[in-house]
This record gives structure tokens, C-alpha cells and sequence, in this order.
């Protein structure tokens, strides 16, 4: 391959379509046809003499030498669109919709602070929520559904770190715990709760999938113990009602009880077991990486969240 004689623009349809992961958004994205799009890896693929991008169900699968490239064209391409990019930006002037995924009792803590700064710095823009049923939200964020994810997404994260290139990137933006959460008139609610107690009372499990089954359960099953779930269920609204007016307890994270608006009815006691940290995540796609835009909401929600753990607001 002789680079002088290299079209430079193959190397931005290798970026979409490593970053897309799809032909057809691919496509979509740099305002392609699908034709024009494979023509150009074919190109490619005979200028560097490797298939580079292999097809499968799922849409296309890259090689080594794939994988090895990419980061060195995406961190180019960056430098340049850095270089040429306009250097101003009033996101007052911007007018776009953002979609973003996040559960019921996530936007309730979320969303008021965010509507606040897009009516004081945005307010052009509008924002659509998705519905969030799943604990891996990084399908939609391929397909393209969503541009921004919120929420308690368990290994998600940490197999985001282990991959250098992924295509979807996350920031922590807090961290909370476990506690079992019950009516305040319960039977257990004025004493130390034990592991005999836990087991013998019946539960409500907060599951989108309504799997009767969770970390809890997989504590328990290390000690040899176990517990009944009486109830599933995918709101954790509804899960702070259902528990306020009756014997079920359940067990959320400790930030998310203001969010049921039974506080007041409501009592926090310390699991007689360990679990792992809660961890909120937020997620983006790559292609919205380097958006001004997008830039903006990342940074609104990154600002809010530290106001909140400062002012005391968001308690962990």
C-alpha cells in the first residue's frame, strides 16, 4: 500500500462502521448509501489486505488487524475534527432532542435539577425518556434508541475498563449501599435485624426482568440460607408503596428511598449480610463522544450530582 495514493475518506467510513458496529447506521450516519459504504471497505480491504470487517448475524465483526487500527484512525480523525471544529459553542442557540434511558425512581432524582438547567442554559432543547427494563443498556446505545443511559448497571462498568476501544463509554457518578427497607410499624422495625429475621420475613425483590432471583438471594445462598420473594416487581415506586402498607420488606439502594415518596412511612435497617456497592453509572455511545451537545448533558448531569452529594440532597 502506498499511503500518498490512499483515499483518506475510507478511513472515516472504517471509523463509523467500527463504531456502529452496522453497515445501516453506518450508512445513516455519514449521510451514505449502504452501496457507497461497502464499496468503500472493499477499498479499504484491498488497500491493506485484510478483511478488516466480517459479517455475522448480528451485523459485522472486526479482525485483529481491525481491532488494532481503529484506535490509531479514532484518536486522528479526533485531532483533526478538534482542529477544524468551530471554536465557540452556545448550547443556548442549540436546538436538538435528547433521548435518555434511566429507571422510574432514577428520574425522579434526576430529571428536576436537569430541567432546571436546560430552562436556565437550553431551552431549545427537549428531552424524550425511554423506558429502561434492563440492567445493560449497551443494545440501545448501538442501535442508536437512546443517546444517554443512567442507572445501575452491576460489571457493566468494569467490562467497559477492560476493553481499551469500546464503543460505548461510562463515567461513575455515585456510589450508595444496600440497606432493607421496610413499613416503620413492622415487626422488626424496632430491633437489630439478624440473618434469622431476614430469612424468616417475606420479600418484595425491585427485578426488571421479574426474575425472582437477585444479589441477595446469592448471599443468602452462600451462607446456606434463603428467603421467600413474595412479590416481584419493576417499578421502584411501586415498590415503596406495596412495602409502606404491608409486611414486605425489601431491599433497595439507600439513595433511592426518597424517590418511592413513602419516606415518611418507611424505615432503613442494615442487612445482616454484605453486598456490593451500589454504583450509578452514566453511559454514552462513542459517536456522541465528541458532540458539543452531548458534552454538555455529561456535564450537566456530572455538575448536578456533585451539587446534590454536596448539599447533602443525595445521601449515600
Amino acid at each position: 500500500m502506498n499511503f500518498l495514493t490512499l483515499d483518506l475518506n475510507l478511513l472515516r467510513v472504517f471509523d463509523a462502521v467500527m463504531t456502529e458496529q452496522n453497515l445501516t447506521r453506518a450508512a445513516s450516519r455519514l449521510a451514505m448509501t449502504q452501496p457507497a459504504v461497502s464499496n468503500a471497505l472493499r477499498r479499504l480491504r484491498e488497500a491493506l489486505d485484510d478483511e478488516l470487517l466480517i459479517r455475522t448475524a448480528h451485523g459485522v465483526k472486526p479482525t485483529a488487524r481491525a481491532e488494532a487500527l481503529w484506535p490509531i484512525v479514532r484518536n486522528a480523525l479526533s485531532d483533526l475534527e478538534a482542529a477544524v471544529a468551530p471554536t465557540e459553542f452556545d448550547i443556548s442557540k442549540i436546538s436538538l432532542t435528547f433521548r435518555m434511558a434511566m429507571a422510574d425512581a432514577t428520574a425522579v432524582l434526576w430529571l428536576p435539577p436537569l430541567v432546571k438547567a436546560i430552562e436556565n442554559e437550553a431551552p431549545n432543547i427537549d428531552m424524550r425518556m425511554v423506558p429502561l427494563t434492563t440492567r445493560d443498556p449497551r443494545p440501545m446505545l448501538m442501535r442508536g434508541d437512546i443517546d444517554l443511559a443512567i442507572g445501575i448497571f452491576p460489571g457493566i462498568a468494569a467490562q467497559l475498563a477492560s476493553v481499551a476501544d469500546s464503543a460505548v463509554r461510562h463515567e461513575r457518578l455515585y456510589t450508595s449501599r444496600y440497606v432493607c427497607v421496610m413499613r416503620k410499624g413492622h415487626p422488626l422495625a424496632a430491633k437489630e435485624l439478624t440473618v434469622d429475621d431476614y430469612c424468616s420475613a417475606n420479600h418484595l425483590l425491585m427485578s426488571f426482568s421479574g426474575r425472582a432471583h437477585g444479589s441477595g438471594d446469592e448471599a443468602l445462598a452462600q451462607m446456606g440460607r434463603k428467603r421467600r420473594i413474595l412479590l416481584t416487581v419493576n417499578q421502584f415506586f411501586t415498590a415503596g408503596r406495596v412495602v409502606a402498607s404491608s409486611d414486605l420488606v425489601t431491599v433497595l439502594p439507600r439513595h433511592l428511598i426518597a424517590s418511592t415518596g413513602m419516606t415518611d412511612m418507611l424505615i432503613a435497617k442494615e442487612l445482616p449480610f454484605d453486598l456490593p456497592e451500589v454504583e450509578v453509572d452514566m453511559l454514552w455511545h462513542e459517536r456522541d463522544a465528541r458532540n458539543p451537545a452531548h458534552r454538555w448533558l455529561r456535564n450537566v448531569v456530572t455538575r448536578m450530582t456533585s451539587e446534590a452529594v454536596d448539599s447533602g440532597w443525595l445521601s449515600k
